[in-house]
């Protein structure tokens, strides 16, 4: 049994390091689950082996927004997301949303989380906000399972849902919580799973749903609650709610959220394609993060985020899958070329497109900022040994090699990668999953899916 590992003559690392190293002909020493060495020749006496000849290696990927329960909710064209409003959407898919049960979110998440580590994210966020008569409490419990089967660094979005429909929400009555219970359940799940010094495995954050689906006083308990446990924030702001918020409470979201302190560097937002220039200023002088998802942002034919602009005032920028029902996919690979062919579409009259590899490190650096991470998101000595392989000596790639840094995005490197590597270990090679038959797993979230959740789709 070897206690440690050896990449061995990696053809290069992209290090996504502060100077930007790209490596050549390298060895990489993993040893608990850290990277202790980075360099030619390095002793591999008591190492595993594992050559990376024809292989470039990057940082895991770090996905900042997601929805894995709505992966048994997808490609289902009869609520048609790029025909309506995201307040319209909502409010039809929440009937389907509260027929899931335990084991449909475990085995949507399983397959999320696959999807995710076949693709090179090797840590992730969820917002998890379903809860339901037939869920109880169990969801996040239920996602540690999965991501404990899957070998996932996982962090888990506590969200909930506290506003009436009567009082103007799109939550059916019987997936409503109160914010007592819902902070009582974070306090559970912080005990029972958060690791919050460097390289844990799980991780806590509280995160109720929407402004719009809650009362206020869940927000600000929120906040308090999330800093006195030392524990992150995030919502959803910025996708079209900003003129239920004005007309509630005389202000855009993101004031509001200034105003009730539901902003700062511990707290990240997902999407925020509504908001403007001045508010970009506002995420910066606050450090307050934005997780940008690229998928359901082009399938709805929202705004695109002004990344230069953002990036120029130092707004903290991360990336996202989103939820599956707006995504149909769980590739953070594919949301990294989607996110950079829009920005060079969007930026192209005004010279403003961010380079590919831009792009890769707002979805490695930039994600582990978001997640408060600093041992993640780079390949350096000391930080965490999380990252893919991507093989090289592939006819589609040839031409492409001169430019590791750029390769990912520009030339559309989304298929399953080689190797992905979480805290050291193999999680996914070769095609498969070392320690798991993928094709029972498959045959069993099917069979689920079709049982629990295909009656209740709309025709």
């Amino acid at each position: 049994m070897h206690n440690h590992t050896l990449i061995r003559k990696a053809k290069a690392v992209v290090t996504c390091d502060a100077a930007d190293h790209i490596l050549h002909d390298v060895d990489i020493r993993i040893e608990e689950g850290k990277i202790t060495r980075i360099g030619a020749g390095l002793d591999p006496i008591g190492c595993e082996i594992i050559d990376a000849s024809h292989s470039f290696v990057y940082p895991g990927l770090i996905n900042t927004h997601h929805h894995f329960f709505q992966t048994f909710v997808r490609n289902l064209m009869s609520i048609d997301y790029p025909n309506m409003l995201v307040v319209e959407w909502l409010d039809r898919i929440y009937r389907v949303f509260k027929e899931i049960d335990s084991d449909v979110i475990y085995h949507s998440s399983l397959t999320a989380m696959a999807d995710l580590v076949k693709h090179g994210c090797t840590c992730a966020f969820d917002h998890q906000y379903c809860y339901t008569k037939k869920t109880g409490t169990s969801p996040v419990d239920r996602q540690m399972e999965a991501a404990g089967t899957i070998g996932l660094r996982y962090h888990a979005g506590r969200g909930c849902n506290t506003l009436p429909r009567s009082q103007g929400s799109t939550i059916p009555d019987e997936m409503l919580e109160t914010t007592d219970a819902f902070l009582a359940d974070c306090e559970r799940l912080i005990d029972a799973y958060h690791e919050p010094d460097p390289f844990g495995m799980h991780r806590i954050v509280v995160a109720p749903c929407q402004p719009i689906n809650s009362h206020p006083h869940t927000f600000i308990e929120s906040a308090a609650f999330a800093r006195d446990k030392h524990v992150r924030l995030h919502t959803h702001l910025g996708e079209g709610e900003n003129p239920i918020m004005k007309a509630r409470h005389g202000k855009r979201t993101l004031a509001w959220c200034e105003e009730i302190g539901f902003v700062g560097p511990d707290v990240w937002f997902a999407h925020a394609w509504e908001l403007d220039a001045q508010e970009h200023a506002v995420l910066a002088a606050t450090g307050s993060g934005v997780s940008h998802c690229p998928a359901p942002a082009t399938l709805g034919g929202f705004p695109i985020l002004d990344i230069p602009g953002m990036l120029e005032k130092s707004v903290p920028l991360s990336l996202g899958c989103d939820g599956s029902a707006t995504n149909d996919s769980s590739n953070l690979l594919d949301s990294l070329r989607m996110a950079y062919l829009m920005q060079a579409f969007h930026g192209k009259s005004r010279n403003r497109v961010p380079s590919p590899y831009e792009m890769l490190k707002i979805a490695t650096v930039g994600g582990a900022q978001a997640l408060g991470r600093s041992e993640l998101g780079s390949l350096e000595v000391g930080k965490a040994a999380d990252l893919f392989f991507v093989d090289v000596d592939m006819l589609e790639l040839c031409g492409t090699l001169h430019d590791p840094a750029n390769l990912i995005a520009r030339a559309g490197v989304c298929g399953p990668v080689e190797r992905t590597i979480v805290a050291g270990k193999t999680v996914w090679e070769h095609g498969r999953f070392p320690t798991l038959d993928e094709r029972e797993l498959a045959r069993e979230g099917n069979r689920i899916c079709t049982e629990r959740m295909a009656p209740h789709f709309p025709l």
